[in-house]
């Protein structure tokens, strides 16, 4: 929601500055956005006057003007065609900044000619006009002034944030009202008060045939003239982001964010004598006023006429019954619509309005004459003609709602005490007419405020203009004794499991616990039973709790290969599913690896992942958790999902407490995946209970911020040691540099004789912050500094 500071002292009387309004807006729930200030960006532009022109020597559109600027003279180079003697103009002086193109005046010489200053057109300021040349401003302007002050573009813009409860700001005079509640002033007579007796009945009436109920009124307006709308009207349009267009347009617009009441015009010589108010016949279309065409449903209400439908209710009018500049006669409607069916009808059309942003949002049921009225009493000052008297149809959906507020809940809820006196103004002031009643406030909720509901909302009403920073703060209560045994033995060794693969160099996943039924069968033992087959899905290919995580974690491997990265290595916690009681539920590690082991390394081709590596992340978390490997036995009997001969099971004793091996190919076709993976399963709930044997030996925490990799290839002498470069690099930054590895050596074509080339990778990685590109450049040059130092040769 937008408005200006002179349209909101139309209906506050205040004498606050613009820092205390914008404050107060804050503080009372209308959380301030934005403010724009013109005389910040356009308030160093004065008035200046042409003296002499003379054409420029050297070029034949420019000319040389001599500019009075009230205190010197100044030379200007222009070429704006309507440059002349006399002419009173817009100057920027040197050091003015140019908002519209993002630079500021400086001296300058142009074709040999020295120039000093610009004299600007409305595009250069930002502003709407004509801007073929230059600002002819009227010749009684005071020169030196501001040309801002002068044009009174000086008025401030502030938007605020509107929650959807709050209707009732989305007009000016709803915020008004706001403020002066919060002593900020003192709430002015509506201006928009109309005193215009309607002359005869209306010749369009209404006529609604819809279960939906809504209420409208209308009124003739007959022998107007579609002017242009007076200045002080567009110029606040304009501050608003709203291009004025035609008076009674800009009417329409006034008034919704004046009032927050949307009306619409018809004209009056397009439409029929009886406006309907119905749900539209699936297939019906109209031509909107953006110009598209929207097919309609039966679900969306519209007005019609016997040609059919004029307007979408609530959100926009149809291009048949649109003004024109040479309407002379014009229908306006006033109604209120259901603001869910409204919302519904604007979704479906995918139509954004600023009558639909209101109506559902709740637009004060009571305020269809008042609309009518304002709207009568600006086009009657602007457009002239003559009206009819008000049509109206339908009841207001309306019931008076009394709410009572105890002073006791506002203290209890609170932790204040708010004065008797004091709650009574509040509520006064926002319209709740309030009456106290021995400790209980008795209210009647205004038709404008649909949101408030009951005492809590009082409540709240009641504090947020007093002010939710006298709210003292109370420290939380300290507890005298705080148990020390937070985790469980099975979250301590879980953690555990977590760290070992982690620096095994898996990732961590965390995936849905259901998946597709074909893939439940793939990966169970026994088949899938109905008991986790799910009723009520987030999707049809999610239908099944999952019996292993193995398929979860394959799919995820098949989206990063998609997306090129196709060496992964995944683990996930958490637990499988056979039935639904708890004894059917099982927890488990499971992890995969696919792709090749590890990067380049001069000494050590990478290879594709096999059977032993999954073995071997197995035994890695076992043992951390403290599970005795060496007692581990190894046998052929693996579940179906993986490949017989390369695979195998891992007993302690008589328990099956992991499975490890090649994923089934059938198993991995079903999945749709393409190539191959290895993978690994641990029961948790077949190890065996945790033991005791004091503090656990603390492991490597890894840093939380991304690591950085960097390659060097330098040229060195044949009998340079790898090592001593290797030790080179580490000593160039033993904080930030985490790993190094030489990972090509190479002699031969393109190397100088009796040297050969080095390749060297190191890791960069903080514990403290994200490296920046300076952090990098930097290492990056102590390192090709350090290898030079200590080799003597040079960078490849």
């Amino acid at each position: 929601m937008k408005f200006t500071i002179s349209w909101l002292k139309d209906h506050l009387d205040t004498t606050a500055d613009l820092p205390t309004i914008a404050n107060t807006l804050t503080m009372i729930g209308l959380e301030v956005e934005e403010i724009v200030d013109p005389m910040e960006t356009i308030g160093a532009f004065t008035i200046a006057e042409i003296t002499s022109v003379e054409k420029h020597p050297d070029a034949d559109k420019l000319q040389v003007c001599s500019v009075n600027t009230g205190t010197e003279t100044l030379q200007i180079v222009c070429g704006a065609p309507n440059a002349r003697a006399g002419l009173k103009v817009v100057l920027a002086p040197i050091g003015t900044y140019i908002p519209s193109g993002d630079f500021s005046i400086k001296k300058g010489n142009i074709r040999g000619v020295e120039s000093c200053g610009m004299m600007c057109s409305f595009e250069e300021l930002g502003l709407d006009g004509d801007s073929e040349g230059i600002i002819e401003v009227p010749a009684d302007a005071p020169i030196g002034t501001s040309y801002a002050l002068y044009a009174e573009l000086n008025d401030p813009m502030i938007e605020i944030a509107i929650t959807p409860n709050r209707g009732d700001c989305l007009g000016v005079r709803g915020i008004a009202r706001d403020l002066a509640s919060a002593g900020l002033g003192t709430l002015k007579i509506c201006p928009l008060t109309n005193d215009v007796q309607g002359q005869g009945i209306s010749p369009v009436s209404w006529a609604i045939e819809t279960p939906n109920a809504p209420a409208v009124s209308g009124r003739m307006f007959n022998n107007v003239k579609n002017v242009q709308s007076p200045d002080w009207m567009k110029k606040r349009l304009s501050a608003i982001g709203i291009t004025p267009k035609t008076a009674l347009v800009d009417i329409t617009n006034y008034i919704a964010f004046e009032l927050g009441r949307p009306l619409h015009v018809f004209d009056g010589d397009k439409i029929g004598k009886i406006l309907t108010i119905r749900n539209a016949i699936k297939g019906e279309k109209m031509l909107g006023l953006d110009d598209i065409e929207y097919a309609l449903d039966d679900s969306m209400m519209v007005i019609s006429d016997e040609n059919g439908v004029q307007s979408i209710a609530g959100i926009m009018g149809g291009m048949h019954s649109a003004v024109t500049a040479e309407t002379t006669n014009v229908f306006v409607e006033s109604a209120w619509f259901d603001p869910i069916n409204v919302a519904q009808t604007g979704r479906k059309l995918s139509i954004q309005s600023d009558a639909r942003y209101r109506f559902e949002r709740t637009v004060n049921p009571l305020s269809n004459i008042f609309g009518i009225k304002g709207a009568t009493k600006l086009i009657s000052e602007i457009c002239g003609g003559t009206v009819s008297e008000i049509t109206e149809a339908g009841s207001p959906r309306y019931e008076e709602l009394k709410v009572s507020l105890r002073l006791s809940s506002l203290e209890k809820m609170s932790g204040i005490i708010v004065p008797e006196a004091t709650v009574v103004e509040i509520l006064n002031s926002l319209g709740f007419a309030p009456v106290l009643n021995g400790g209980v406030v008795d209210c009647i909720v205004p038709s404008y405020r649909p949101d408030v509901e009951g005492e809590h909302c009082l409540i709240e009403e009641v504090l947020r203009v007093y002010g939710f920073d006298k709210i003292p703060a109370v420290a939380l209560p300290r507890l005298t004794a705080v148990s020390t045994n937070v985790l469980t033995p099975m979250q301590k060794r879980i953690g555990i499991a977590r760290r070992a693969l982690a620096g095994c160099g898996m990732n961590e996943a965390v995936t849905y616990a259901f998946m597709a039924r074909k893939h439940a069968e793939a990966f169970s033992v026994d088949g899938v039973s109905d008991k986790v087959i799910l009723l009520n899905s987030i999707s049809a290919d999610l239908d099944t709790m999952r019996p292993s995580i193995l398929p979860n974690l394959l799919n995820a491997y098949n989206r990063n290969k998609s997306r090129g990265i196709s060496d992964v290595a995944l683990f996930e916690v958490g637990g499988t599913f056979f039935g639904n009681t708890d004894a059917d539920q099982i927890n488990r590690i499971s992890g995969i690896r696919a792709g090749r082991t590890h990067e380049r390394h001069w000494a050590d081709s990478p290879r594709s992942v096999d059977v032993f590596d999954a073995k071997a992340d197995a035994f890695s978390a076992l043992e951390a958790m403290g599970i005795p490997t060496a007692n581990l036995q190894v046998k052929t009997d693996a579940p179906k999902w993986y490949h017989p001969g390369q695979s195998g099971a891992l007993y302690l004793g008589k328990f099956a407490v992991a499975s490890f091996g090649v994923i089934h190919p059938s198993a991995m076709k079903t999945l749709g995946i393409k190539g191959s993976a290895v993978g690994f399963e641990i029961n948790l709930n077949a190890l065996p209970p945790v033991k005791n044997k004091g503090k656990s030996k603390p492991l490597y925490t890894p840093s939380q911020f991304q690591s950085v990799r960097r390659d060097f290839a330098f040229e060195v002498d044949q009998s340079t040691r790898a090592d001593v470069m290797v030790r080179a690099v580490r000593g160039a930054d033993k904080k930030l540099i985490t790993d190094v590895r030489v990972f090509d050596v190479f002699a031969g074509e393109g190397v100088t004789e009796g040297k050969k080339s080095v390749a060297i990778m190191s890791t960069l990685q903080a514990k403290d912050k994200t490296l920046t590109d300076a952090d990098i450049e930097g290492v990056s040059a102590n390192i090709v500094s350090a290898v030079i130092k200590v080799t003597g040769g040079e960078t490849r």
